[in-house]
C-alpha cells in the first residue's frame, strides 16, 4: 500500500482552478450547524489554497438525500458558516445537479484566491455509484484535484475516487495527510511496543481488524461489549451479558493465534454489572462488581471493572504506539463510563504516540475532556476501522503517488 502521495505542500496551485473535496458532513439543526468540528479541521487545507493564489472550489457532502434534491440537506448554510470563518466571501453555486449553471458561472468568474462551495455531491444519484457522467462534470470545473474527507476515503464515489481519474493531479490535502501518517504508518511500521485497545459492541464489526492487528501489534486489549464473547469462548459465564454465539469459534481461533504469534492478549479480569441495561441510556442504575469468571446469570456487564481499567493501563505505559477504538463499556451512562474514562486517562499521561480511530471513541475522549492529550484523533469512523484492517483505502489509493 502506497501511502507516499502529493500533498498540497508539493503542488502549485497560483492561478489554477482547484477542486477540494471536503467533509462537511455536519449535524444541522433547523437550518443551524450544532457541531463544526468538521469546518474549522478544513481550514488549513482552503487557507493554504487561498494564499497559494488558488481558484477554490470546494465540493462535499451531506447527509443521505440519495440522489435527490432535498433542501434541509443543502450546503448553503455552511457556505454562510464557512465565509465568517475565512473572513472572506464564500460564493454558494445553489444546482440541484450540483454543476449547472449557477456552479459554472461562478467559476469563470473567480479571481485567484475566490472561494466558491457547490452543492451537496449526493444530490446526484451517480456520486455514490461512481458514475461516469458526475465525474466528469467535477472534473470539468478544475485543473487540480485535491482529497482532505477521510470521512468517505473507504467509499470510492465521484467526488473522491471518479474524479481524480479525470485530471493530472489529485493531491491530498492536509487533514487526509495526517490520517495517512498516524493511522496508515502506525498500523504498517508501529514503533514498539505497539499496544492495540479496541472495545465496542460486536465482535463481527472488528473481525479483520482483531486478525489484522494481532499480527502488527504486540499487546492486543480487548474490552466494551464484545469482551464478552471472548469470555464465554473461554468457557466463562456471562449471565446476560452481550454475545455474539455465532463468533465463539473465532474467539478461540484469535486466542490461540495470539498464544502462537507470542502475542500478548487481554481481557477484563472483571466486570460492572447491572440488573437491565439503562432506559434511557444514561438513566441512574445499581452497580454489582464480579470477577470475569463469575457473572451471576441475572446480571449484564456494561463495562470493565477497576482491577480491568488497572491492567490495562499498566500495559499502555510502557507502549511507544497505542491505537485505541471502541468504548470500554456504555460509556454514554455517567456510571458506566469509568472504564472508558480510565484507558482515555491512561493514554493521556503516556509519551506515546496515541491514536483515537474516530467513531465512539473519539466521542468519548473528547467528552471526558482528553482531546487535546491524544496525539491525533481520527475523523473517520468506518475509514479508520478499514485502515486498521490493513485495506486499501480507494479515497487515498486514488490520489497521485510522489
Amino acid at each position: 500500500m502506497s501511502l507516499n502521495k502529493v500533498s498540497v505542500d508539493d503542488i502549485n496551485v497560483a492561478g489554477k482552478r482547484v477542486l477540494c473535496r471536503c467533509d462537511f458532513n455536519v449535524p444541522l439543526k433547523d437550518g443551524s450547524i450544532t457541531d463544526e468540528n468538521r469546518l474549522v479541521a478544513a481550514l488549513p487545507t482552503i487557507k493554504k489554497l487561498i494564499a497559494d493564489g488558488g481558484r477554490v472550489i470546494l465540493c462535499s457532502h451531506l447527509g443521505k438525500p440519495k440522489g435527490e434534491p432535498k433542501p434541509e440537506l443543502s450546503l448553503a448554510p455552511v457556505a454562510v458558516r464557512l465565509s465568517e470563518l475565512l473572513g472572506q466571501p464564500v460564493t454558494f453555486a445553489a444546482d440541484n445537479e450540483v454543476v449547472g449553471p449557477n456552479a459554472r458561472a461562478a467559476v469563470e468568474a473567480m479571481k485567484d484566491g475566490d472561494v466558491v462551495l457547490l452543492e451537496n455531491t449526493r444530490y446526484r444519484a451517480e456520486e455514490t455509484k461512481n458514475g461516469e457522467a458526475f465525474s466528469k462534470d467535477l472534473a470539468s470545473l478544475c485543473d487540480i484535484f485535491v482529497n482532505d474527507a477521510f470521512g468517505t476515503a473507504h467509499r470510492a464515489h465521484c467526488s473522491n475516487v471518479g474524479v481524480s481519474a479525470l485530471v493530472e493531479t489529485a493531491a491530498v490535502g492536509y487533514l487526509m495527510q495526517k490520517e495517512i501518517d498516524f493511522l496508515g504508518n502506525a498500523v504498517e511500521n508501529p514503533v514498539r511496543p505497539f499496544v492495540a485497545i479496541l472495545g465496542g459492541a460486536k465482535v463481527a464489526d472488528k473481525l479483520n481488524v482483531i486478525n489484522n492487528l494481532l499480527e502488527k501489534c504486540d499487546t492486543l486489549i480487548i474490552g466494551g461489549g464484545m469482551a464478552y464473547t471472548f469470555l464465554k469462548a473461554q468457557g466463562y459465564e456471562i449471565g446476560t451479558s452481550l454475545c455474539d454465539n455465532e463468533k465463539l469459534t473465532y474467539c478461540k481461533e484469535m486466542m490461540e493465534k495470539a498464544e502462537k504469534l507470542g502475542k500478548q492478549l487481554l481481557l477484563p479480569v472483571d466486570t460492572v454489572t447491572v440488573k437491565a441495561f439503562p432506559s434511557p441510556i444514561d438513566a441512574e442504575v445499581e452497580t454489582q462488581v464480579y470477577d470475569s469468571a463469575s457473572i451471576p446469570a441475572d446480571q449484564e456487564g456494561c463495562d470493565i471493572g477497576p482491577k480491568t481499567a488497572e491492567l490495562f493501563a499498566e500495559a499502555v505505559k510502557s507502549a511507544k504506539t497505542v491505537v485505541w477504538n471502541g468504548p470500554m463499556g456504555v460509556f454514554e451512562n455517567p456510571t458506566l463510563a469509568a472504564g472508558t474514562l480510565a484507558v482515555a486517562k491512561a493514554l493521556a499521561d503516556t509519551d506515546a504516540t496515541t491514536i483515537i480511530g474516530g467513531g465512539d471513541s473519539a466521542a468519548a475522549v473528547n467528552q471526558m475532556g482528553y482531546g487535546d492529550k491524544m496525539s491525533h484523533i481520527s475523523t473517520g469512523g468506518g475509514a479508520s476501522l478499514e485502515f486498521l484492517e490493513g485495506k486499501e483505502l480507494p479515497g487515498v489509493a486514488a490520489a497521485t503517488d510522489k
